[in-house]
């Protein structure tokens, strides 16, 4: 990478743009909006059952000039998620400023491992053992997304949900690979523990992109 290309993806006015599509929300609260999706390249978080391996290596990305991104943007879609990847490796200040400016809604999907930057109005954070998020992010949380593989994943989701505020939404998500295994056990949790809630990943169901 240039000298010059790297100062300015150090500073967050460029971004190692993975891919960018309009689609519809599949996780989560905002499970069924129509949304822009902004998917950053470059993670080390590093988890064994990621679905978007392809995103780790930001080098693989072009580095693409955030006016580009948020023009794009839009075009298509009051709503706003960046993801990744992780969002957070990058100074997300410029990008969610630019889009502000332009009165979206902007959302952000991150595992918390970085330091948060950036202007959100909803933050999805999904924990990972691996690397652990910030203390800062808990208490800014809208959505707390915990991915459940293996039986262990609740005690961790219960660690993560002490962490949070009280106003926070709790998701309980089977690894797609495992949805099947986990789902009856996820549904007999959340019934005997009703402060969470269930997510799917409906795009899959659906054959959405």
């Amino acid at each position: 990478m240039k000298e010059e290309i790297k100062i300015l993806v150090d500073k967050g006015e460029m971004l190692p743009l993975m891919e960018e599509f309009y689609t519809i929300q599949g996780e989560g609260f905002y499970k069924g909006t129509a949304a822009y999706f902004i998917r950053v390249g470059g993670c080390d978080v590093g988890c064994h059952w990621c679905d978007v391996k392809e995103s780790w290596n930001a080098d693989l990305h072009p580095p693409t000039a955030i006016s580009t991104i948020v023009n794009n943007a839009v075009r298509h879609s009051k709503t706003i998620v960046v993801t990744g990847g992780e969002p957070l490796t990058w100074n997300m200040n410029p990008l969610t400023k630019s889009l502000k400016e332009k009165g979206l809604q902007v959302h952000i999907e991150t595992s918390g491992a970085y330091p948060l930057t950036g202007i959100w109005d909803w933050i999805c954070l999904s924990p990972k053992k691996i690397k652990q998020p910030k203390q800062e992010i808990y208490p800014l949380a809208n959505e707390l997304k915990m991915i459940v593989f293996n039986q262990d994943d609740f005690c961790f989701a219960e660690e993560q949900a002490a962490k949070v505020s009280d106003n926070c939404l709790l998701f309980l998500q089977p690894e797609w690979s495992k949805r099947e295994k986990m789902m009856p056990k996820i549904v007999d949790y959340v019934m005997k523990n009703p402060k969470w809630k269930v997510s799917l990943q409906i795009h899959k169901y659906l054959n959405i992109p």
